[in-house]
């Protein structure tokens, strides 16, 4: 889990520097949940700060249950990276990048608090700036991993500029907008794995660890 952690993390980090590069979008906040999505939201922040950007800032409000996640955080703050609990206007106004990645593929709606509210001020920030940018790692939070936005509900409006899809896409991913900035991170699956669960790996260029879809 800790080294396909590291590698996801790794494909989300080197997907936005493709797309949003630190000298347009130098900085950037990333919004964790306390699972797995929010360890690669983690490990994301780090080879952000390691890429260039000039100021992450990681927003946690419960922290995992796994030890693993108290070891990424003592890497983050090695790298200066500050870890906060809660979102607030500085911190959001002086974001040119929101990452979403509180919660992926295993979520089930709906969202409950604080995370509802930390998306409801991301999407009303964003609504007020359209300079910046939210990415989505894996599925956008609070989406039904298969059917996407949730009418009626606060993610019922909420599209990301970039979604990171993480092994394969999910379902809900038929979903994004035409204008939404598709990648893939995943350059750790075996063609085994890929073929006993029916799904194709691409052919990444290089030493990229990730793919723009469309």
């Amino acid at each position: 889990l800790e080294q396909l952690m590291e590698l996801a993390g790794l494909s989300v980090a080197q997907s936005i520097y493709k797309e949003y590069n630190p000298i347009n979008y130098p900085n950037a906040t990333i919004i964790c949940g306390p699972g797995n999505n929010g360890g690669d939201g983690l490990v994301a922040a780090r080879h952000l700060k390691l890429f260039g950007y000039e100021k992450i800032n990681v927003i946690y409000p419960f922290k995992g249950k796994n030890p693993f996640y108290n070891k990424l955080i003592t890497q983050l703050k090695m790298f200066n990276i500050e870890v906060n609990d809660k979102l607030n206007n500085e911190i959001l106004n002086n974001s040119n990048l929101i990452i979403d990645s509180m919660f992926g593929f295993s979520f089930y709606p709906p969202l409950r608090d604080p995370f509802d509210s930390i998306l409801s001020t991301i999407i009303k920030s964003k609504n007020e700036n359209n300079d910046k940018k939210i990415i989505a790692v894996d599925i956008p939070s609070g989406w039904d991993v298969d059917d996407g936005p949730i009418k009626d509900s606060i993610t019922e409006n909420y599209m990301p500029d970039m979604l990171i899809s993480l092994t394969a896409p999910k379902p809900c991913s038929l979903k994004i907008s035409s204008i939404t900035n598709h990648h893939l991170g995943g350059r750790f699956i075996s063609k085994n794995i890929a073929d006993k669960w029916g799904f194709e790996v691409p052919n990444y260029k290089g030493v990229d660890q990730c793919i723009k879809l469309n």
